[in-house]
């Protein structure tokens, strides 16, 4: 049986994060890639410039089309800007009987460009966080979905991904990319899990999509047949590796993607 997952998110047309930046770690990891493109972005390393939504019609008639033919064994979603998309993609999770779905809460993206609109949150937090059997935001977004400053510490990443769980999340990944010191250190919480994942930050400007890169690669590792640790596992290994061989690219004038073909390219 070949294992297949399925991205519901925005394309990038510089190609480092979005649908792209998925459909490259799925085929990396082993994985055939299929997609629902929520969102068009005019977007390249040095930021955003536009943005055009798909209609939610349109987003209906992609789900309907790929679930209703492929055997899809996990989910990724990423960014969706509009409420009506959200609810069409909620409701199609539902059609499908789709559990193993990892949200991305795509809000930000790395060159700082807002990426979700306000009045979307909510329906975001309503309609998709019960829905996933993983959140991952990182943590200015895990911030914004519980309405509190940025956390300052690793308790407070600890009451922030706490309040999550509330939200009705099953699970929750906070990523600790964005704070500071030698270590870099992630949140795996749940109901019966709560594990921390630490790893040594990489010295590179060119970390577009490694959110993205992240969520995708779970998702891959539970379409493998993987539990949701061992899945983590898998995500922030092959994270790690790609930000760490991200310098042997040389992409655009500002933030580079990471290597996806890390293993495989030789420069």
């Amino acid at each position: 049986m070949t294992a297949i997952a399925v991205t519901i998110a925005g394309s990038d047309s510089g190609g480092g994060a979005g649908i792209q930046a998925d459909l490259k770690t799925f085929s990396a990891l082993g994985v055939y890639g299929a997609s629902v493109i929520a969102a068009l972005t005019a977007q390249n390393t040095l930021g955003v410039t536009a943005i055009h939504d798909v209609p939610a019609a349109f987003v209906t008639a992609q789900i309907d089309a790929v679930f209703s033919d492929l055997d899809v064994g996990a989910v990724k979603i990423g960014m969706l800007s509009q409420p009506d998309v959200i609810r069409a993609v909620a409701a199609g999770l539902d059609r499908f009987d789709q559990r193993e779905v990892v949200l991305d809460p795509v809000m930000v993206a790395t060159s700082g460009d807002m990426l979700l609109r306000e009045e979307a949150v909510a329906v975001l937090v309503a309609d998709l966080l019960p829905r996933a059997a993983l959140v991952t935001p990182n943590m200015r977004e895990a911030a914004r979905l519980v309405g509190a400053p940025v956390a300052a510490s690793e308790t407070e990443m600890m009451a922030q991904a706490e309040a999550i769980l509330d939200l009705g999340a099953r699970a929750v990944l906070l990523k600790g990319g964005h704070g500071e010191g030698p270590e870099s250190a992630d949140l795996l919480l749940s109901p019966t899990i709560r594990r921390w994942y630490r790893a040594p930050r990489i010295a590179t400007r060119n970390t577009h999509g490694t959110g993205c890169t992240l969520s995708s690669a779970i998702a891959a590792g539970l379409a493998l047949g993987e539990d949701l640790e061992a899945a983590v596992e898998t995500g922030k290994r092959y994270v790690s590796e790609a930000i760490a061989a991200a310098d042997r690219l040389s992409i655009g004038k500002g933030h580079g993607p990471v290597h996806h073909f890390h293993r495989w390219w030789i420069e």
